[in-house]
């Protein structure tokens, strides 16, 4: 009869219950005793601030991405240059076109109000990011709550490890598979373009290149709002990343890669032969999946790597440790 040997069960106990541990740090009910009111205060500046700019919802799903690809869910990225800090607002992929900080910093005052030094400022960007979704038809889910706050950014880990838009489909998958996501968790993700917009310097190459994966008479229409010559106005021009329906959550970002209407390089390599066209497919003629997918993946980002118990803090303001 084979003995087993106690240590590996301690072993793989303790794993487990460091595993189990740390997700339970994380519940919907973190603040129900400390913080009732918290939800329903940053509930009400996102439907507001929605209310005046329906582009804001976009910019704050974002917000709560960039976070999370760069030390985990922990508000680096709101974090201003300082003598100890250098901002992630700087590096290439954030700099002029991340946006929503006021939104962000208007929750906090609120929620301040409420209840001082309560509430982090990682968890009021997850929890506006659900907000949004919801403010603009897209899906809504429960937050899981408790993550702290950074004292570090890391401007190199913003610029190494968010996606570019000139990323490739195979890049892409790396990036998402280096912070725990699946390629369709990348795909579902990326429907959060529909409400997106883009700079005209992200797109200008491939809507003045005449290649073979892009509809032509889209990119002739998207030529007449992102001129050919480069400078520092025409670069800035804005565009709907989905010309059919910009102000809505739906599935239209998928039909539109099926037709090569993809605006982003990054956005036509979903569908372009390769190993997501698939995904593509379905969630082009399902949006209750899309959507369904898109609230399971949006908790699974948002459980990247938080700051829990004793690490991290709780900032008074968002964009400083002070």
């Amino acid at each position: 009869m084979a003995h087993r040997n106690p240590s590996i069960g301690f072993v793989l106990t303790t794993l487990v219950l460091l595993a189990t541990v740390c997700d339970a740090q994380l519940s919907s009910k973190f603040y129900d005793s400390t913080c009732p009111n918290a939800l329903s205060t940053i509930r009400t500046v996102i439907r507001t601030a929605v209310s005046k700019e329906r582009r804001i919802a976009a910019s704050l799903i974002r917000l709560h991405f960039h976070d999370c690809f760069v030390q985990g869910c922990d508000a680096s990225i709101l974090l201003d240059d300082s003598s100890s800090i250098e901002s992630e607002k700087t590096a290439l992929q954030n700099v002029n076109s991340v946006r929503g900080f006021n939104v962000i910093d208007q929750a906090k005052t609120e929620v301040e109000k409420v209840c001082p030094g309560t509430v982090s400022c990682a968890d009021i960007l997850a929890v506006a990011a659900r907000d949004a979704s919801f403010a603009v038809g897209g899906p809504s889910w429960t937050v899981k709550l408790g993550r702290r706050d950074s004292t570090t950014a890391s401007k190199s880990e913003a610029t190494s490890d968010l996606p570019l838009f000139t990323d490739d489909l195979d890049t892409l998958i790396s990036r998402f598979e280096k912070k725990g996501l699946t390629a369709r968790d990348m795909v579902t993700l990326s429907g959060a373009h529909t409400i997106g917009q883009a700079q005209c310097f992200t797109f200008r190459g491939r809507i003045y290149n005449n290649a073979s994966d892009i509809d032509a008479g889209f990119a002739s229409t998207r030529q007449r709002g992102c001129p050919l010559v480069v400078s520092e106005d025409n670069d800035k021009k804005l565009a709907a990343l989905d010309l059919v329906t910009p102000n809505s959550f739906d599935n239209n970002y998928f039909k539109n890669l099926i037709q090569k209407k993809g605006l982003l390089h990054s956005d036509q390599v979903l569908f372009s032969g390769g190993s997501t066209d698939s995904i593509v497919s379905e969630y082009s003629k399902n949006p209750t999946t899309f959507k369904s997918d898109f609230a399971a993946a949006m908790i699974k980002m948002g459980d990247i790597q938080p700051l829990t118990g004793s690490a991290g803090i709780i900032r008074n303001i968002c964009s400083s440790i002070n």
